[in-house]
């Protein structure tokens, strides 16, 4: 529509007006109007032609044959125009419907229009930054059919027209093509480019950069973990860790180069570092750290369909073949390792006196905050490194319903261990991976959870069952797969591996290392026909630890996490275990100032110099002392 009036009442506006004109050319040159008792002028209409013809009689006869004439060869001459018009302007109608529906320049314009209408784009763009700018389904079926029928009413408008002018209906065929080709060459992959100017915060010179941003024209929501923190106005780093067998990770970061307090955040299963920063500034673990003076690193685990690894032919098996074993003693070993690398070489550089106000090698305390998954993943980090004689690197854990043990499951991951175990053997061979494998499939998940949200009837029917899958847990389902990191681009998955390492800790009641299924192999691994029980070595944890369990939490319920905390308190660990009144997403997906305030007093309990308050309480005792004595 355009201006208030539909295309069909157009069509029929402008059809009766190309009716009058084409009456015109029966009138005299003399007459070209006729004139009423109000004075006002009007164009001729056909009845008026009509009767002036009557009157002329034999001098009007002859252009009355010419009209028949006429009249019988634009009669013969339609089935041609018909054959040249079908293919003509359902050619049109495909490609302007197509180029409508998918792109940002609906209409092929001169190019300093389209400029104006990039930059208005663009405008549009940053103000809807920071929301869903994602469309639906169903949102994308009706904008098709209101294109489609805006196309329909374009194209019998104009084949009347060009019905009536043939010689428009070459020159605009000509035009088509000439169009096609300039816009071929305007066409970059169906994205387009613009770049805006961004700032950010703690750099030493805050000059604004210029940084590209690539519009999706399947408006799907392909933000990254880096274009959250940066339109926020924080610094990112990304930095590349690859494992001692050829993973390749990526650990991103907040930076504060010149602090002395660090902290490392874990994703869970089927999440990434994204978690951490969803809920934006107020409500954002990594924000508030940040903000509290602490070098922000985010973990990501092996796991995305992106598969990065050294070996690019890597296939599809090779990569999946791991389980938590994996994520425990080679990506937190490789990411730990590469954030003491940068910490050390950047605090040797600003600050050269750091190794004298320290005790030993480590010029920082690190403390780790983990999630789910992340949470036993690290707890087998710290064991088996105490057990390798190696050094951690940590100085407290604080630990957010973490995995380990689930023998008080409910009934559907029941069922779920019971046919994994069961069918490992076959299973293995057919589903290395449970993931979305496909572009167009992840793009389809991504624009139906917009639909779930656009239809909140729909939106709470498929809350509601995923609430009864995972037996009863209340956390926001259906808002966690609208997030951006589920996208057509790249998304989390899960190992076979993985859920079948679950699967055996469930089975065995026990927080257990991966069992290979054969003596021999436990043996080669473990040096033992069974695997390793890290719930018995928890005497090897040397550092505090901070359990957090959630009262609505039905994943993993708090007397899983009670059973971390009896046998930590067993094994002597200096651990505390505390519950609020969350589902299993609540502790990373919502913003809850409560569990934010508990999280960053734990993180406050490190002292990142020690030594330099010991040393400054002996000199205060001196001067005590000085003071005494000149007394």
């Amino acid at each position: 529509m355009e201006n208030g009036v539909s295309s069909f009442n157009q069509f029929v506006h402008d059809f009766s007006m190309d009716s009058d004109n084409s009456s015109l050319e029966y009138s005299s040159e003399d007459d070209d109007s006729e004139i009423y008792s109000d004075g006002l002028e009007y164009p001729p209409t056909p009845g008026s032609q009509s009767s002036r013809t009557s009157e002329a009689g034999i001098t009007k006869f002859s252009r009355h044959q010419k009209d028949w004439i006429r009249f019988i060869l634009l009669s013969i001459l339609f089935p041609l125009k018909l054959l040249v018009w079908i293919p003509v302007n359902l050619f049109r109608l495909v490609y302007y419907g197509v180029l409508k529906a998918m792109s940002f320049t609906t209409n092929k314009r001169p190019p300093h229009l389209r400029a104006h209408k990039r930059v208005l784009s663009l405008k549009d763009h940053i103000i809807h930054r920071a929301t869903d700018r994602r469309r639906g389904v169903v949102e994308d079926l009706h904008l098709g059919i209101e294109l489609s029928i805006e196309a329909v009413f374009d194209v019998v408008h104009k084949a009347a027209h060009l019905l009536l002018s043939p010689s428009e209906a070459f020159g605009a065929l000509v035009r088509l093509f000439s169009s096609h080709e300039s816009a071929v060459k305007g066409d970059h992959d169906g994205e387009e480019d613009a770049s805006i100017y961004t700032d950010t915060l703690g750099e030493n010179d805050p000059k604004p950069k210029e940084r590209t941003v690539k519009y999706q024209p399947l408006n799907t929501d392909a933000r990254t973990c880096q274009d959250v923190i940066t339109d926020l106005g924080y610094p990112y780093e990304a930095i590349r860790v690859i494992t001692s067998d050829g993973y390749i990770l990526l650990l991103e970061r907040i930076p504060r180069r010149d602090s002395r307090k660090a902290v490392y955040l874990q994703h869970g299963v089927l999440d990434s570092s994204m978690g951490w920063v969803s809920n934006g500034i107020v409500g954002s673990p990594a924000f508030a750290a940040y903000d509290q003076g602490y070098d922000v690193f985010l973990g990501n685990f092996r796991g995305l369909v992106s598969r990065e690894h050294v070996n690019k032919n890597i296939s599809s098996r090779q990569y999946w073949r791991y389980s938590i074993n994996e994520h425990g003693t080679e990506d937190i070993p490789a990411m730990i390792e590469k954030i003491h690398e940068v910490k050390t070489a950047e605090l040797r550089l600003t600050k050269p006196d750091i190794e004298e106000e320290t005790d030993d090698d480590q010029p920082y305390k690190l403390c780790a905050i983990c999630h789910s998954l992340g949470g036993a993943a690290v707890l087998m980090y710290v064991i088996t490194r105490r057990i390798e004689g190696k050094p951690h690197r940590l100085s407290r854990l604080v630990l957010l319903s973490p995995a380990g043990f689930h023998e008080d499951s409910n009934m559907v991951f029941s069922v779920a261990e019971l046919l994994l175990v069961l069918l490992a053997p076959v299973l293995s061979l057919l589903v290395p991976a449970f993931y979305i494998p496909t572009r167009f499939f992840r793009m389809l998940v991504n624009k139906l959870a917009r639909d779930l949200h656009n239809l909140p009837a729909v939106g709470g029917l498929v809350q509601t069952l995923m609430s009864y899958v995972v037996g009863g847990d209340s956390s926001n389902w259906v808002g966690v797969l609208g997030l951006p990191h589920y996208n057509m681009n790249d998304m989390p998955g899960v190992a076979f591996r993985v859920a079948l390492h679950l699967s055996q800790m469930k089975r065995t009641g026990k927080f257990i290392m991966f069992d290979y299924g054969s003596t021999s192999a436990n043996m080669e691994v473990y040096g033992s026909p069974v695997p390793l029980d890290l719930g018995e070595r928890y005497e090897l944890i040397d550092i505090p630890v901070n359990l957090v369990a959630g009262q609505k939490d039905k994943v993993i319920r708090p007397s899983m996490v009670k059973r971390h905390y009896k046998l930590m308190k067993g094994a002597g660990v200096d651990v505390s275990y505390n519950e609020f009144e969350y589902a299993h997403l609540d502790f990373t997906f919502s913003h809850h100032e409560e569990l934010l305030s508990f999280v960053m007093s734990c993180l406050l309990l490190v002292d990142p110099n020690p030594k330099h308050q010991v040393n400054q309480r002996g000199v205060r005792s001196r001067r005590k002392g000085q003071v005494a004595n000149s007394g």
